[in-house]
């Protein structure tokens, strides 16, 4: 079903929100049927890949193809990275945590949030958890900060701001790094519950939000075909839009900010 996504309507925002609460906080709950297969771990490390590609900095280990340009060790940085409607954690423990030290994780459904607090701390009852939790936050060496709140009014630059703060675990600095912005905000199946005004008003606010020009806003989200013409697609059942190449890309759009497409 076509419909506009121009204007925002608080009853499908409300009606996208009851849809998620009603699925498994699971990965089949979050990924619609598809966490018990190859998809997640073909996902993350294909996510992981492509964001070492775009900021080198991130690898662990030097690269033996892309050489240094100095014999002197960049200076220790912490990067930062935000992950937007989170879901039970899946992209912050499975990709983010694997390359920068400190995630910012946003998510608005209350059993989506509280299991990934139990994922990161290694207490949750699923199958699926590492029981030793997320990498390198029982030793305080990375961390991880919860905020309960939807998109629409999300502002990446002040995360406390329209939010639930929850807990930050992990890591903890002498001084208080929330507003210090993100090398990386990552957004993953989540857009769609944003209509164009709140979508263009999140893309522009989340490039400010980053801490200089290498930081990088990856967007990786469905796409319907053009049918010759740009177009939205109204989802009933999830109350979301899915938006074709040449719609998401439009001039309307602040998409020059956007690294990536999928």
């Amino acid at each position: 079903m076509a419909s506009s996504a121009s204007s925002r309507d608080e009853t499908i925002v409300q009606a996208g929100l009851q849809y998620w609460e009603t699925q498994p906080a699971s990965l089949d709950g979050v990924l619609g049927g598809f966490g018990s297969g190859s998809l997640p771990r073909v996902d993350a490390l294909g996510s992981r890949q492509f964001l070492l590609d775009l900021i080198p900095q991130l690898r662990v280990i030097p690269s033996a193809i892309r050489l240094s340009r100095s014999a002197d060790p960049e200076p220790s940085k912490r990067f930062r990275a935000l992950d937007v409607g989170a879901g039970i954690g899946r992209v912050t423990a499975d990709v983010l945590l694997h390359l920068v030290s400190d995630v910012v994780l946003l998510e608005p459904v209350q059993s989506f949030i509280e299991e990934a607090h139990r994922r990161c701390q290694g207490t949750s009852a699923s199958k699926e958890n590492s029981v030793a939790g997320w990498t390198s936050i029982k030793d305080g060496t990375k961390s991880v900060s919860f905020f309960k709140g939807p998109l629409q009014h999300f502002d990446p630059g002040r995360p406390k701001q329209h939010t639930e703060e929850l807990q930050r675990l992990g890591y903890t600095p002498s001084d208080d790094d929330t507003n210090s912005g993100f090398d990386v905000v990552w957004c993953q199946w989540c857009l769609g519950h944003l209509n164009d005004e709140d979508l263009i008003t999140f893309l522009k606010r989340s490039s400010a939000a980053l801490r200089n020009q290498t930081g990088v806003i990856v967007v990786k989200e469905n796409l319907c075909s053009e049918k010759r013409a740009p177009r939205t697609v109204f989802d009933e059942q999830d109350s979301s839009w899915t938006r074709s190449p040449k719609m998401l890309l439009s001039p309307c759009f602040p998409t020059h900010n956007v690294i990536d497409l999928i």
